[in-house]
């Protein structure tokens, strides 16, 4: 079971930080959204999407790399057209932004050598923004912007994050889902320490200001977006 930590209680101690503390943040910044009266104003269509299998390779029929996504985006879409209408299905996605949310790597005080000089992200200092050339993450300029200008607009702490050129550097499912389903997206996670162990460690104002980061996206997130010239 989990347990408060640190001389203030700042830390969670707890197994499956990656990825729970996402699922977490998600469904409880959705229902927040719903129930907050923004929901009659909103003229857009949300999602918080969980899968399994991520972990392994996502190769499966409820895993990241299947159609379900895609297949529901089409189901959707076809909600609000009285015939089958594949255009409004590819107008749908153009408009759309995909938040690949999945915990990030924190610098280890043992091992601060592993991680840029300008991309160290700190348990406690906001969500890490994650770039890759590789295409291992999925953010590009655009993508990006969005999630530094929510963060702005509301006051909210954000951290980026480039893997050193002489290092591996894992992945999320947020490529393969920009692949399969053509969406845009970008990387965004809380940072943590002991991935993948039994007592994995995270802060607790970073799970409060990733909930307060997926509100405004589910707020403001396609404005942000449309205001973009992208020439």
């Amino acid at each position: 079971s989990g347990a408060l930590g640190g001389v203030n209680k700042e830390f969670v101690f707890t197994p499956r930080v990656d990825n729970q503390s996402h699922c977490f943040t998600g469904i409880s910044s959705i229902i927040d959204h719903a129930c907050s009266g923004a929901l009659a104003e909103d003229d857009a269509v949300s999602i918080v999407a969980l899968f399994d299998h991520e972990e392994v390779g996502s190769n499966s029929n409820e895993g990241a790399g299947s159609p379900i996504m895609r297949d529901a985006i089409i189901r959707i879409s076809g909600c609000f057209a009285m015939a089958e209408d594949s255009e409004l299905f590819k107008i749908g996605l153009a408009k759309s932004l995909l938040f690949s949310c999945d915990a990030a790597h924190a610098i280890h005080p043992n091992y601060a050598s592993k991680h840029e000089r300008n991309h160290q992200p700190k348990i406690g200092k906001g969500t890490v923004i994650k770039t890759n050339q590789n295409q291992r993450y999925a953010t590009n300029c655009v993508t990006g912007f969005v999630v530094r200008e929510l963060c702005k607009r509301n006051k909210l702490p954000f951290q980026e994050f480039v893997v050193r050129n002489d290092c591996p550097c894992g992945s999320t499912i947020g490529p393969i889902l920009a692949h399969y389903v053509g969406i845009r997206t970008v990387d965004i996670g809380i940072p943590q320490l002991s991935m993948h162990s039994i007592r994995e460690t995270c802060g607790v104002k970073d799970l409060f200001t990733n909930f307060q980061l997926l509100n405004s996206f589910f707020r403001d997130g396609l404005k942000v977006l449309s205001s973009i010239s992208e020439d």
